[in-house]
């Protein structure tokens, strides 16, 4: 009886799947270059939560344009998400993740001088693409430039970075009411001083090379076996010294290529389903704390940002502590334990609205963060992860989209349904996003911690 061979993999396929799993001491440096634009993002999208109420006390717009300039990054972000995780695979990591710090800096800077609530949205709105696209593109190399495990760790620190940045953005707003300063000129310094963190970013990126990854996929072996010896300290002998023309690749095949592998196709489907209830559930019940506890009677302006700060110095931790477990309880563990603590402790939260008891409900919020801040952890890691090198890009891209789709309808519609149908059941309401990624993770989610994919 004879047996057929197994194809030999061509040169560009061994190199791929070499680099994928070699693991560089640059690469942890690398990671938290690319993790350190969630700074960024972390300091427009929650910047703005916390000067609404001075922007509303300049311009009194209505709910439909107030609701519209908190929203409008995100919706931007859910084109910059698509757009960019394209591009990223077509021209390259290195290129994207340049110019989408420029432009960020740029429009961050924009912001501060506009001269009414409908430039302020059509600017968060531009704003929200170069941050949509600068996620998906930091994701992508993180996965291509250090190895299987430590980008898993990296990848799930991007909770954490966020929790960073919404503690020094209260912080500098704290000092800013402290020093009494102009609660016009507070707004607008605020949203403007978002260019800062950016600028440095850039500075720091600029001599960051092309992931050799990529480099290999398109042809361009010169350059991949010069990037692989600074990143790895490897010549990639299995690769000629001269460059060749590949086939381009058709993004339209994405779908169908992740249906071949089921454990592929089912990580990456909770994946969607992952970014979805979370960002339904912070953008909801979380965004909303600040003005939550004013509405409640739990403290002044200033008590509530030191509140909402301590807050989220807790969730800073969890979002250290996250990712630390993940290796010894998988990425279905941290999950089924995320999703399982926001939804009691929503169902906690609602029960004290209920109640009127006031002193359970910040204790609720700081369950409801911890757990978010798992559950929220591996959400982008996983697709982008399993994903194809060639495709690697575009599933990061298509992740985030279900991270932006929901945060933008729940900024802009959540105050209407609080309005509607009060604070209470509101809250209530939101408990059904983690029941959704709970379920989603017992019985979608395979355990793919270590999964390697060339």
């Amino acid at each position: 009886m004879q047996t057929m061979a197994m194809p030999q993999p061509t040169a560009s396929e061994a190199a791929v799947r070499y680099l994928i799993t070699n693991y560089s001491p640059k690469g942890n440096k690398v990671g938290w270059l690319m993790m350190a634009s969630i700074l960024v993002e972390a300091w427009d999208l929650y910047s703005i939560a916390f000067v609404l109420i001075f922007i509303k006390e300049q311009y009194n717009p209505d709910p439909l344009m107030l609701g519209l300039a908190a929203a409008g990054t995100q919706g931007g972000a859910l084109i910059g998400a698509l757009l960019g995780g394209w591009l990223s695979d077509k021209i390259g990591r290195r290129v994207m993740f340049l110019v989408t710090m420029v432009l960020f800096i740029v429009l961050a800077l924009a912001q501060a001088f506009v001269p009414s609530v409908g430039w302020l949205v059509v600017i968060r709105f531009l704003l929200g693409i170069p941050l949509g696209s600068d996620i998906s593109t930091g994701y992508t190399y993180i996965m291509e430039s250090m190895a299987k495990g430590e980008r898993e760790v990296m990848g799930n620190r991007w909770q954490f970075m966020f929790a960073v940045g919404e503690v020094l953005t209260i912080g500098v707003i704290v000092i800013f009411l402290l020093i009494d300063m102009q609660h016009e000129m507070l707004w607008r310094v605020t949203l403007g001083l978002g260019a800062v963190p950016a600028l440095i970013i850039l500075i720091m990126r600029h001599d960051v090379p092309e992931t050799a990854v990529w480099l290999v996929q398109k042809g361009r072996y010169r350059e991949a076996k010069r990037v692989a010896r600074e990143m790895f300290n490897d010549n990639l002998d299995m690769l000629p010294d001269q460059d060749v023309k590949v086939p381009k690749v058709s993004t339209r095949d994405f779908l169908a290529d992740l249906k071949k592998d089921p454990i592929r196709w089912r990580a990456t489907v909770y994946g969607w389903i992952a970014c979805f209830a979370q960002g339904s559930e912070f953008s909801t019940f979380a965004f909303y704390l600040p003005v939550l506890f004013v509405m409640v009677g739990v403290s002044s302006v200033l008590g509530n940002n030191l509140v909402t700060m301590g807050l989220f110095c807790f969730a800073a931790l969890s979002g250290w502590v996250g990712p630390l477990l993940t290796p010894k309880i998988g990425h279905r563990g941290i999950a089924i334990a995320g999703f399982g603590i926001v939804l009691a402790s929503l169902l906690v939260a609602a029960f004290a609205l209920y109640t009127d008891n006031k002193m359970l409900l910040p204790f609720a919020a700081a369950a409801m963060l911890w757990g978010h801040y798992w559950d929220a952890s591996n959400c982008m890691t996983i697709p982008t992860m399993v994903a194809k090198p060639k495709y690697r890009g575009t599933a990061s891209g298509f992740a985030y989209m279900f991270v932006k789709l929901p945060s933008f309808l729940a900024i802009f519609l959540f105050p209407s349904l609080f309005a509607a149908i009060g604070q209470a059941n509101a809250t209530l309401f939101v408990a059904i996003f983690p029941l959704i990624g709970l379920l989603a993770a017992i019985f979608i989610l395979p355990e793919v911690y270590g999964y390697e994919n060339d």
